[in-house]
């Protein structure tokens, strides 16, 4: 029975236009990242997006975390072209200090580093414009809720742990601007 359904889903999948995308956003933080998107239906697709950064910086100022980001689409016109609304999950395992954000976000990364776990869930807005048949760009934002959990050291090197809390927010779930290439 798997090996039907196995045989089936790849009948299934050959018919499917397949996107492959890279976030700017993502690289102007150093963090390489790669996605692909899949349609299942004339407006519906499914995507699942990593990233990844391992770099430190001098004075230990790092931005290091593992990315995965699975969402689901709804196209209002046609798939991949125009506006859509989706729903996205973050997981990402993170390490990050040193760090001045615009703004005044999260300002106590100017003087620790924070060490944890977050997973969130949001609803998602964007816009695809189509350059050519093969090419597109696309802008996407995302709010929703997360939890985190992590643990509160001081900036230096090895620093001595300081707190440990596990918090729930309200956050940003995607920032997107992306280019995009289909294999048909």
């Amino acid at each position: 029975m798997t090996v039907v359904m196995m045989v089936m889903g790849a009948q299934c999948a050959a018919a499917q236009t397949v996107a492959l995308k890279t976030n700017a956003l993502y690289w102007a933080t150093t963090t390489p990242n790669i996605g692909a998107e899949v349609r299942l239906a004339p407006r519906w697709t499914i995507g699942l997006t990593a990233g990844y950064n391992p770099f430190t910086y001098s004075d230990n100022t790092k931005l290091k975390h593992v990315l995965v980001e699975p969402e689901a689409r709804y196209w209002l016109c046609s798939t991949y072209a125009g506006h859509f609304v989706g729903a996205n999950l973050i997981y990402s395992h993170y390490n990050a200090g040193n760090i001045s954000l615009p703004f005044g976000v999260f300002p106590e990364l100017d003087d620790h580093r924070f060490q944890g776990d977050i997973g969130a869930v949001g609803l998602l807005y964007g816009y695809s414009w189509m350059l050519s048949p093969r090419w597109s760009l696309e802008a996407v934002v995302g709010l929703g809720v997360g939890v985190t959990h992590y643990k509160k050291y001081m900036c230096e090197v090895c620093g001595s742990q300081v707190d440990e809390d596990t918090r729930w927010l309200f956050m940003p779930t995607k920032l997107a601007l992306s280019v995009v290439y289909y294999l048909k």
